[in-house]
């Protein structure tokens, strides 16, 4: 499974961005894909996870401002709204493409990984 990201960028703060990122590969019915972000010295972060049967899992900070969502088995959004400084970071697209029986935050439930897109939020 291959995952390219796009839709990164550089906004103010209070400003939107949606990422996307598109899977090529076998997705199975229990599959899940996440969103995970890390910022300069800091350790990787999960910020939104869904699994192909609906169930989602948002982190803390971003709970009511980022929305994860999936128009095909093998594409994934992030609408990231009201953007914060804090949110700067490289955005990674994961994936999990069978035997995943829950949206999850923990990064080595994942097997596949893009390379990330870059998301700059100034103040």
């Amino acid at each position: 499974v291959q995952l390219v990201e796009s839709g990164g960028g550089s906004v103010q703060a209070g400003g939107s961005l949606r990422l996307s990122c598109v899977a090529s590969g076998y997705i199975s019915d229990y599959s899940c894909m996440a969103w995970f972000r890390q910022a300069p010295g800091k350790e990787r972060e999960g910020v939104a996870s869904l699994h192909s049967e609906g169930t989602i899992k948002y982190a803390d900070s971003v709970q009511g401002r980022f929305t994860i969502s999936q128009t095909k088995r093998n594409t994934l959004y992030l609408q990231m709204n009201s953007l914060q400084p804090e949110d700067t970071g490289v955005y990674y697209c994961a994936t999990r493409s069978t035997g995943c029986s829950g949206a999850t935050l923990n990064a080595p439930a994942y097997y596949y990984w893009g390379k990330g897109t870059q998301v700059t939020v100034s103040s």
